[in-house]
């Protein structure tokens, strides 16, 4: 079962950074890294509960090639993206994402 994806606007903020950095390294390298992106989220829609819970509910997905992690949580039908940030980024930053999407 395919469930709906929603990406939240910090994390289209995530992706929309990281992808400038990219393509200033190399032409091209950022629209690479927004396809590994589309299949991690591809993944998600397929199988949400399958990754790793790492706070509460909220889950991550590592990206192929690239050293960032997707963060997301299931709610009813739909799955909510909150973030797209890189390995070495503090782990709070996806907590407090999460948290202010449940309203605490």
């Amino acid at each position: 079962m395919t469930e709906k994806l929603l990406v939240q606007p910090e994390a289209e903020a995530d992706l929309a950074e990281a992808y400038r950095w990219y393509e200033a390294q190399r032409p091209g390298l950022g629209l690479e890294f927004l396809a590994a992106v589309d299949r991690a989220l591809e993944r998600i829609a397929e199988q949400p509960l399958r990754h790793a819970a790492v706070h509460r509910d909220t889950r991550r997905t590592f990206l192929r090639r690239f050293p960032y992690v997707v963060f997301h949580v299931m709610r009813s039908d739909r799955v909510h993206v909150l973030a797209v940030l890189h390995q070495r980024r503090n782990p709070r930053i996806a907590r407090n994402r999460v948290s202010r999407f449940e309203g605490g």
